[in-house]
């Protein structure tokens, strides 16, 4: 549980794994995929997490900073799918490399860009129906997908992505990465059992997935593991204040 706090500064949260229930005031929200979550300076906030616990990344920064770019005129607003959740993970993805003060200021301006012309989106019943067998079993196909919800697979699998911000298959290998943290950071399971229990083909096959989805490698999770469940558990700040 993170309880309910403010910032002295705007903050830009973004969703990298797991799952939470965040409660500001425009109510309560539960989030676990792609996703951004904007605070005004002093709007209170809280995070209560799911038993699988969660990860993001939280940028704080003096607005002057970003410059004419504009920020949201509202003390909260989220961003549950969408082009605007693809930004943000492409963001959070950014924020796990080395960045410069200058590549962050331009990747921020670009979100904000981007984010604050989009359109709220209708989520449809199907969405959660093909999620929810995508998290019992990872190893589902588009097409088998498609048949449950009746629907074509190629415009399901552009409609799954129009709308979460992800594909269905990046979607699974979310999922598999989420599996693989827990164990990583919970049991000193070798690489190998962990890849296998986890549902990917082999330990190569994990490596190359944290790397593509995370940003980050199963040794840079594991190494976690004195931070976990103490939040937060990655923030990126901006020294200019």
């Amino acid at each position: 549980m993170v309880p309910e706090h403010a910032h002295d500064w705007p903050l830009l949260s973004l969703f990298v794994m797991g799952a939470y229930s965040n409660r500001t005031e425009l109510g309560e929200r539960f989030i676990s995929g792609p996703s951004a979550v904007f605070y005004a300076a002093g709007a209170p906030h809280s995070n209560q997490a799911t038993a699988e616990g969660f990860e993001q990344i939280e940028i704080e920064f003096d607005p002057a900073w970003l410059g004419r770019s504009g920020l949201p005129g509202v003390p909260v607003r989220r961003w549950l799918g969408g082009i605007a959740s693809a930004e943000a993970h492409a963001l959070a993805l950014a924020c796990s490399q080395e960045l410069t003060e200058k590549s962050l200021l331009v990747a921020l301006r670009r979100f904000f860009g981007k984010a604050l012309r989009e359109s709220p989106l209708t989520r449809p019943d199907w969405i959660e129906q093909v999620t929810l067998r995508l998290k019992k079993d990872t190893a589902s196909k588009v097409a088998g997908l498609a048949r449950e919800v009746g629907l074509h697979p190629s415009w399901l699998g552009s409609a799954y992505r129009h709308v979460t911000g992800e594909g269905p298959l990046e979607t699974a290998a979310r999922f598999r990465i989420e599996h693989a943290a827990r164990l990583l950071r919970e049991t000193d399971l070798p690489y190998a059992d962990i890849a296998l229990d986890a549902g990917f083909c082999d330990q190569s096959h994990m490596i190359r997935t944290f790397r593509r989805i995370l940003g980050r490698l199963p040794s840079a999770v594991r190494q976690d593991r004195r931070h976990f469940r103490q939040p937060p558990l990655f923030e990126f700040r901006s020294s200019l204040r």
